[in-house]
């Protein structure tokens, strides 16, 4: 992008909008949307904690040492900020059941959250600055990934940490209190940091790591700015910066565009346990299963039309590990036929060899349809052994913004993540903290209440 001369870059527009960026200009929806998050946050958070996958981040970010300024959700003890948002975002990230956009299918709140989250308790800062800095990252990450998708994507760069290290460090650099000169250094050094590749498939746990260094770089960056280091002001429209080195395509004006408006953030929710272009194919098993109850001994065969967009991923059908389970769009279809659910305990390593599983997963056939009507929209066509045709189509799946999980909904869910590792009345405190969040004095009250009860 051509800069006029003595003109402001993008990073220094941006710095200037975040600068100003204060709780009088928080929107009623942009509250509700980030204190809604933040409830599914912790709770997917604490239930992700307990996988291998959480259990080693916790064990990483207490072994390296440091000062106990943080807590680890659903652990014990307190480690360095930059340590916590590391581990915590790995585990938000480590049960397939964190928040969703719409445009790129990225996470939110693993890199944005877990950095705000842990440098708040490290502060003390109030639950207004904690709300001011969670919509100020989202909205920083939602921007840069509609200037750079779907080119970003499609050339195999993960938005979720290539984006979301820039969302950490605006969250970080506002509970920090940066003026403006200081966050477009912190988003420099945040674009030396940009990293995370869609090579994340399979049964290894690398998917899950990728929101770790984004969290734990947006801390860095804004910290570092904090003490005067400085950084690139050409970050997004240099000669060989973010847009020119991630995309083929982009529009630079996303990042910039409606600044004296209220920012609509567009978060959804994810009720099934799995990546989210799947959940469509779900919700089509589940109504033909609600409709019709098929006998699944009598499926002659399953077809799955799918966008062009997505249809050639997800495709494995014979997942070894649950971590591949997780984005097998045949695995996921089978098992909620069966269990008429895709919660995290249907992806589990004990379930992989049932014969009902297998036999579904294989018979699936994927296919490509362009006249579907959007990326991750799904047609199911399942034929019986006597000719019985059942079609569901779902354009938009449960959890989206057109066809969203109501507050009931949400906190069921976070209950059933909860609830298992914390209690009941741990839950409670928790749900009723987060909903008057704006009120509370210090955000550490709330990190403590995520922690075991033995580090209490």
């Amino acid at each position: 992008m051509n800069q006029t001369p003595n003109s402001p870059t993008l990073a220094e527009q941006l710095g200037a909008h975040f600068s100003q960026f204060d709780y009088a200009r928080l929107s009623a929806e942009s509250k509700k949307a980030v204190k809604r998050l933040l409830l599914d946050y912790i709770g997917v958070a604490v239930s992700g904690s307990q996988t291998e996958s959480g259990q080693v981040a916790r064990k990483f970010a207490a072994v390296t040492g440091g000062h106990t300024e943080a807590t680890l959700i659903g652990g014990s003890g307190r480690v360095p900020a930059m340590q916590a948002a590391f581990a915590n975002a790995i585990s938000s990230h480590s049960v397939e059941l964190d928040d969703i956009d719409v445009l790129a299918l990225f996470h939110f709140s693993p890199p944005v959250y877990s950095a705000a989250l842990a440098l708040a308790e490290q502060a003390g800062a109030s639950g207004k600055e904690l709300l001011v800095a969670l919509a100020a990252g989202c909205e920083m990450m939602e921007r840069l990934s509609k200037a750079a998708n779907p080119s970003l994507r499609n050339r195999g760069f993960h938005t979720t940490p290539t984006c979301g290290v820039f969302g950490a460090t605006v969250a970080s650099a506002k509970i920090q209190r940066l003026p403006a000169d200081k966050i477009v250094s912190a988003l420099g050094l945040a674009g030396a940091c940009s990293s995370g590749l869609m090579e994340m498939y399979g049964p290894s746990m690398q998917k899950r790591f990728n929101p770790g260094p984004a969290a734990r770089n947006g801390v860095t960056a804004a910290t570092i700015a904090g003490l005067g280091f400085t950084g690139a002001a050409t970050i997004f429209d240099g000669e060989r910066g973010f847009l020119a080195a991630f995309t083929d395509q982009n529009d630079p004006q996303q990042l910039i565009a409606g600044f004296d408006q209220p920012y609509q953030l567009d978060i959804e929710f994810k009720p099934y346990s799995c990546a989210r272009p799947i959940h469509n194919a779900i919700d089509c098993a589940l109504e033909i299963r609600r409709k019709h109850a098929p006998n699944l001994n009598s499926i002659r065969s399953i077809e799955m039309a799918r966008h062009p967009d997505w249809a050639l991923y997800h495709q494995n059908k014979r997942p070894k590990t649950y971590h591949e389970a997780q984005v097998s769009l045949p695995y996921a279809v089978a098992v909620a036929l069966t269990d008429g659910q895709a919660l995290f305990a249907q992806f589990n390593d004990a379930r992989l060899p049932e014969p009902m599983l297998i036999r579904l997963s294989e018979m699936i056939e994927i296919t490509t349809d362009a006249s579907l009507a959007r990326g991750v929209s799904c047609r199911m066509t399942m034929t019986m052994d006597d000719g019985t045709i059942h079609v569901a189509l779902v354009d938009y799946p449960k959890g989206s913004i057109q066809n969203p999980m109501s507050d009931e909904e949400l906190r069921a869910k976070f209950d059933s993540l909860v609830h298992p590792v914390l209690g009941a009345g741990r839950a409670d405190e928790i749900a009723a903290l987060v909903q008057s969040i704006e009120d509370c004095p210090n955000v550490g009250q709330l990190m403590q209440l995520t922690a075991m009860a033995d580090a209490r």
